[in-house]
């Protein structure tokens, strides 16, 4: 017999103690953007921030974007020469991802993919990535973003030497000033400093040199340099000793690091180090797949052959959160063959609404030129471009490879005597590109960029233009 309702008539409610923050939030929705701004200070923390600074000096709100352009909520127009975060390569306006996204909210938001549980967006996507990936991928984890899968990557790892009977190769080599996220585990993997010092991260992580030429080797044959580089993984492995060594973790390009580019030697030894010693190469594919540096992935374009390969942002082109590992047969056969459960997952791991932006995206990669196009006019243009930078006063080396690129800036290109103390130069010439219209990044002293592989060549021009004069005006400031 069901329970019979109980009459509300009589019976005391408590007050609504969260009465006055809910009229607040009332009263904010019809927020001028002074209103937005305060509200902001007072309760945003944001990633990667000076938490004071900001509640003092606060940031830019932004409230709209088309094509390659940004709008804040002043209405200041900026191209958004960063993609976002490495992440928008189709830009902002792709109504087919939308739409994809949106008809996979109505059939079906959401569900796990815990306990034997699938859906249709996510197997799909899995194939998308594996006729896209090469040959020795034919399996992929997924994960919410970069940070997760490179965490998911020591979990395989782990598992793999475990299901081998050679639990004692534990240790894992990356490289200083990498990125690979910012969770305890993944911020152990890179390599910054500044990440170190505010966090104890995992004791099996090591570091041996970037393969940055002009920070590291300056004085150096840039290939000699590039062996020497890479020849520190082997040293690394002996002192570790080759039966503790598990994987040796790298971004075929550096980028939030500066957009590193190695020497032409360099992958070739890393790549025999790894094959001869036995450790495994993981590929951080984050910031350099999907078109960035002119192929599919940065290890296509220096003949990587990754074990395990990250990827994130651009597989959903910034429109979702989502992440994974591609897992070669190579550690995919041993996980399968071995009995138990992988005890690691994520409650969205294969999200469907985000495995729809992903199939989408990849849809519209493969079925236009946009990658080749990219490859073969536009960046060939935006490299050229930037080279007329190179005789600057204030600038000590441009660097780039496909489309992202590094502009260096120096007092005394003879010394490489930095502009100003902690980086100050480049933060001016941020922050002066950001005002002429011109959205980039500061990362050290330089100023980097990786614009959408759908800009027009007026559109690099533009880019080009705004951030000389940037340049320009900096000179100027610090009477150079």
């Amino acid at each position: 017999m069901p329970t019979p309702a109980i009459p509300l008539q009589g019976i005391a409610t408590a007050p609504y103690t969260m009465r006055s923050k809910r009229e607040s939030s009332n009263m904010n929705m019809q927020a001028t953007t002074g209103n937005l701004e305060q509200l902001d200070q007072s309760h945003y923390l944001h990633p990667f921030t000076d938490f004071r600074d900001y509640a003092t000096n606060g940031g830019r709100i932004f409230s709209r974007a088309e094509h390659i352009y940004i709008y804040d909520s002043n209405g200041h127009k900026m191209l958004d020469g960063m993609s976002g975060l490495w992440c928008c390569n189709l830009g902002y306006s792709q109504p087919a991802i939308v739409e994809a996204v949106t008809e996979q909210m109505h059939k079906l938001p959401y569900y796990n993919s815990f306990f034997q549980c699938a859906n249709e967006p996510a197997i799909e996507l899995a194939k998308a990535l594996v006729d896209i990936t090469e040959e020795r991928f034919n399996h992929v984890f997924f994960t919410n973003s970069g940070s997760e899968a490179n965490d998911t990557n020591l979990r395989l790892v782990s598992r793999y030497y475990q299901v081998q009977g050679r639990p004692e190769k534990k240790h894992i080599i990356s490289r200083n000033n990498a990125y690979h996220g910012s969770t305890i585990a993944a911020a152990s993997l890179g390599g910054m400093s500044g990440m170190h010092e505010q966090t104890n991260g995992l004791d099996y992580v090591h570091h041996i040199d970037q393969p940055h030429w002009f920070a590291v080797g300056p004085d150096e044959d840039p290939n000699e340099f590039g062996l020497r580089v890479a020849r520190q993984l082997e040293e690394k492995i002996d002192e570790l000793g080759e039966d503790n060594v598990a994987a040796f973790i790298a971004e075929p390009v550096q980028g939030a690091g500066g957009v590193i580019i190695p020497p032409d030697s360099y992958w070739p030894e890393v790549q025999r180090i790894c094959d001869e010693r036995d450790i495994l190469l993981i590929a951080d594919e984050v910031i350099c797949g999907f078109g960035r540096t002119g192929q599919w992935f940065g290890s296509e374009t220096y003949g990587i052959k990754p074990d395990l390969m990250t990827f994130a942002k651009a597989v959903t082109n910034g429109f979702q959160p989502l992440g994974g590992v591609m897992v070669s047969d190579k550690v995919a056969d041993a996980l399968l063959s071995s009995e138990g459960e992988f005890t690691h997952g994520l409650t969205y791991s294969g999200h469907p609404s985000a495995a729809a932006a992903g199939v989408a995206t990849l849809k519209i990669l493969r079925e236009s030129n946009i990658i080749a196009d990219a490859a073969n006019k536009l960046a060939p243009h935006f490299q050229g471009r930037l080279q007329e930078l190179a005789d600057h006063p204030l600038v000590g080396q441009v660097r780039g490879r496909g489309m992202f690129a590094a502009v260096e800036l120096v007092k005394d290109k003879a010394s490489r005597e930095k502009l100003a103390p902690e980086s100050a130069g480049a933060v001016f010439c941020r922050n002066t590109a950001n005002e002429l219209g011109l959205m980039v990044r500061q990362t050290g002293d330089a100023m980097i960029m990786a614009p959408p592989l759908v800009s027009s060549i007026s559109e690099i021009d533009s880019l080009v233009d705004m951030l000389v004069q940037s340049i320009d005006l900096t000179a100027t400031h610090y009477g150079v």
